[in-house]
């Protein structure tokens, strides 16, 4: 068993930036594929980024060069740190875990989902 708590969500002003944390605890976190998916109003939860236990990243589109995910296997913590943000970036961002996920961007896959964090982008 694993639980993830989110934190860091807030207001900001397009062009600004964030960073969202995701602490887990009850399982040996580093052997997890880590991801980052958000979701906003009256739309479909998206993959926005993943980080495997080797490190190796992998970031949606709409995000690549703005946003940067990394990991402290020693706190337990994984990082997303949102740059140049934009209104549309405006989500509930959670994080989620897998010990054995091959697609990160599949969401259905993840073994565990924090409650997520909400992000809010005035223009």
């Amino acid at each position: 068993q694993m639980q993830l708590v989110e934190s860091g969500g807030g207001l900001v002003q397009a062009g600004g930036s964030l960073r969202l944390s995701c602490a887990a605890s009850g399982s040996t976190f580093s052997c997890y594929t880590m991801a980052w998916f958000r979701q906003a109003p009256a739309k479909e939860r998206e993959f926005v980024a993943s980080i495997r236990w080797n490190l190796s990243t992998y970031y949606a589109d709409y995000v690549k060069g703005r946003f940067t995910s990394s990991r402290d296997n020693s706190k337990n913590t994984v990082y997303l740190q949102l740059y140049s943000l934009k209104t549309k970036d405006k989500a509930v961002y959670s994080c989620a875990a897998s010990a054995t996920i091959v697609e990160v961007t599949t969401a259905v896959d993840y073994d565990y989902w924090g409650q997520g964090t909400q992000v809010t982008v005035s223009s």
